[in-house]
């Protein structure tokens, strides 16, 4: 994209974050070309403005339009890392799933698979049943097939899943 104009930026920002909820503000950087600064301060006035929240998690800030419910941005951060959404899309269809089954389903290394599950878990988005064997399901199986509809269209970090998959397999 273009270098967002002085006039239309609020605009732009606002347009890209309705079309891809939950996007990164790197990515947001990449498809302005706008600058750091420049890029915050459109944003921390629109978030002030109270059209637009971030969520910011660890080294990460994802910012999201404010009709997407907390309950769907819980789900939305997550979903857009593809083996992520691979995980959730596998527990949608399977009740019940064993550690070597989503391994197996994802084709990532355990030790990936192990990372992300871990992330799951602690977002309170899977559930684990201990048995004889580790069994993963989806807390609120609803929630997570509605924002994976609903937002489908919008799972576009081909380019950040690409290099954090990359960072995950070394």
């Amino acid at each position: 994209m273009e270098n967002a104009s002085q006039y239309d930026t609020p605009s732009l920002l606002l347009k890209l974050i309705e079309q891809e909820p939950g996007i990164r503000y790197r990515e947001l950087l990449r498809q302005t070309g706008l600058v750091n600064g420049v890029l915050s301060y459109h944003l921390a006035a629109l978030e002030k403005s109270g059209v637009i929240r971030s969520d910011r998690h660890s080294r990460m800030t994802r910012y999201y339009h404010v009709n997407v419910s907390e309950k769907e941005s819980s789900v939305v951060g997550y979903v857009r890392h593809d083996p992520i959404r691979q995980i959730l899309s596998f527990m949608l269809q399977n009740d019940m799933c064993t550690f070597n089954e989503i391994v197996e389903h994802t084709t990532k290394a355990p030790s990936t698979v192990s990372s992300h599950l871990k992330k799951l878990r602690e977002a309170n988005l899977i559930s684990i049943r201990y048995g004889e064997y580790q069994l993963y399901s989806l807390v609120d199986k609803e929630l997570v097939a509605e924002v994976l509809s609903k937002y489908r269209q919008s799972f576009v970090d081909k380019v950040v899943d690409n290099y954090v998959e990359m960072l995950d397999d070394l």
